[in-house]
């Protein structure tokens, strides 16, 4: 990656990917666009979009490489890695393009916001704790509940944009998040269970 993309913000390199002339973006191009950049910028690309009314399947296409991502980073990984099936995993052009549209304020407005503040919340052990808790939340964002994953993904994209600019209020932020949804969830554990048994009945199948 050129000292340019390296120095660009994340909503600088979504334009780069809309710009594109393609019919498709699959989750390669993502990654190839963002390069090693930090483990949060790469999760709040895939957890801040299901923030907002997507179409459907979008949750599947986003949320499995999340929970791969935050699976590394509560290992502790330096370097991300996705496997060829979800590299492949892409969605139209007009698609990405709406989804960004409807993203890019908002993250703009966060990036004039964001700065280093309450760093003492990030070290080693604290990122592991906050992956594994992501993680959690990306396993619930990934099942097809309805409407059960607009608030976890809020969570998730807001550790992650904390830990790219070492924000500790953002960071706060998704604590409060992550907490609420856990509370939401648990009114909502009948849909629950009835989409985990639902998930794993079709995994059962497929072997």
């Amino acid at each position: 990656m050129s000292e340019h993309l390296k120095s660009s913000s994340v909503s600088e390199l979504l334009e780069l990917i809309v710009g594109r002339e393609a019919d498709k973006v699959s989750v390669a191009d993502i990654l190839e666009t963002f390069g090693n950049r930090a483990f949060g910028a790469m999760m709040f690309v895939f957890a801040a979009p299901l923030v907002l009314p997507m179409p459907p399947g979008v949750s599947a296409i986003l949320g499995a490489p999340l929970m791969f991502i935050t699976f590394q980073w509560m290992l502790g990984r330096r370097t991300l890695w996705l496997p060829k099936a979800l590299l492949e995993r892409d969605m139209s052009m007009s698609d990405f393009r709406n989804l960004t549209g409807k993203l890019t304020p908002y993250l703009e407005r966060l990036e004039r916001r964001l700065r280093p503040r309450l760093t003492f919340m990030y070290n080693p052990l604290g990122d592991r704790i906050v992956g594994a808790l992501c993680f959690t939340l990306s396993i619930i964002v990934f099942l097809p509940i309805p409407f059960g994953n607009m608030l976890p993904s809020f969570a998730i994209a807001a550790f992650a944009i904390g830990g790219a600019e070492r924000d500790g209020v953002a960071a706060l932020i998704g604590w409060v998040a992550a907490i609420l949804s856990f509370f939401v969830l648990a009114v909502l554990s009948k849909a629950i269970i009835a989409a985990i048994l639902a998930f794993f009945t079709t995994l059962i199948a497929m072997f």
